[in-house]
């Protein structure tokens, strides 16, 4: 019974010596990020930076547009401004001819 209880006890050993020994050793090493290469960075960049001059076209275009739309409106106004004035100088001449006529 005693030589049952050593050889469990060894084993014990063991396996705890070989957990804790497992641990303590050094991480796996993560595998490396691949490097880029100076020609494929300055590729990227060059992409990058045609979107960035892309999207301020487009942002100079809305800008210009509602510039234009906002003269536009303008312009509207005042030709509606334009119509009312006329129509009215139009009756009050008709007025003034209705008048003159009888």
């Amino acid at each position: 019974m005693q030589h049952h209880f050593v050889n469990r006890y060894y084993a014990t050993s063991i396996i705890l010596v070989s957990l804790l020994s497992g641990c303590a050793s050094d991480p796996a090493p993560t595998p490396a990020s691949p490097i880029l290469s100076g020609d494929k960075m300055i590729s990227e960049s060059k992409n990058i930076a045609n979107l960035g001059d892309r999207w301020k076209k487009g942002k100079q275009l809305i800008d210009q547009g509602n510039l234009l739309i906002r003269d536009g409106k303008g312009k509207i106004d005042e030709g509606n401004r334009m119509i009312d004035e006329g129509e009215k100088i139009q009756r009050e001449s008709e007025e003034s001819y209705k008048n003159i006529k009888q």
